[in-house]
C-alpha cells in the first residue's frame, strides 16, 4: 500500500495565539493524511461522492509531546488503532512527528462510515475496507463492535 505518511509545514494559518501550531491544525492535518492515504490507493474522495458514503468521527483524543512553531515541518503517520469485523466502525490514529523523528503528538479518532442518502451509520465497501484493514497496527490496536442494527 502506498502512503500511510504525509510531510506538511506548521504555516501562518496553523498557528495560534501561543505561537505554536493549533490544535484544530493537527486535526485537519490528520484528516489531509487519511484522504490522502485512501486517494493515493485508488479510493479518492470523488469515489466516496460516486458511493454516496463519507466517513463520520464521533470522537477525537490528542496528545500532545512537542510544540511545531511557525514553519516548523513535520510528518504525520497514519495507522489503524481497532475496526469491527464488518468495517462498520473504526478508530484511527495519527502519529505527529518532528522533522528530527520525535513523536510530537498522537491523533485517536473513532468513528464509522455515513450513507449519505440514507444518513445512518453502513459499511464500507470491500475496496474500502481492505485499506483499512492493510494500514499497520498500533501497539494498542483493538477489535471493535459493528456499527449498524442490520448486517451488511
Amino acid at each position: 500500500m502506498k502512503g500511510n505518511r504525509i510531510s506538511f509545514i506548521a504555516g501562518w494559518g496553523a498557528i495560534d495565539s501561543n505561537a505554536h501550531m493549533a490544535n484544530t491544525a493537527y486535526l485537519d492535518f490528520a484528516a489531509d493524511s487519511r484522504f490522502t492515504y485512501f486517494k493515493e490507493n485508488g479510493f479518492p474522495g470523488s469515489e466516496f461522492s460516486r458511493r454516496g458514503i463519507g466517513p463520520v468521527v464521533r470522537k477525537d483524543e490528542i496528545e500532545y509531546f512537542r510544540e511545531y512553531r511557525l514553519l516548523e515541518k513535520g510528518t504525520v503517520e497514519l495507522k489503524l488503532a481497532g475496526i469491527s469485523e464488518d468495517g462498520s466502525r473504526f478508530r484511527l490514529a495519527n502519529l505527529f512527528y518532528t522533522e528530527d523523528g520525535i513523536l510530537a503528538a498522537v491523533i485517536k479518532s473513532t468513528g464509522g462510515w455515513l450513507d449519505l442518502r440514507s444518513r445512518t451509520l453502513t459499511c464500507p465497501p470491500a475496496e474500502l475496507l481492505e485499506l483499512l484493514r492493510a494500514l499497520s497496527k498500533t501497539d494498542d490496536y483493538e477489535p471493535l463492535p459493528s456499527s449498524v442494527k442490520v448486517a451488511c
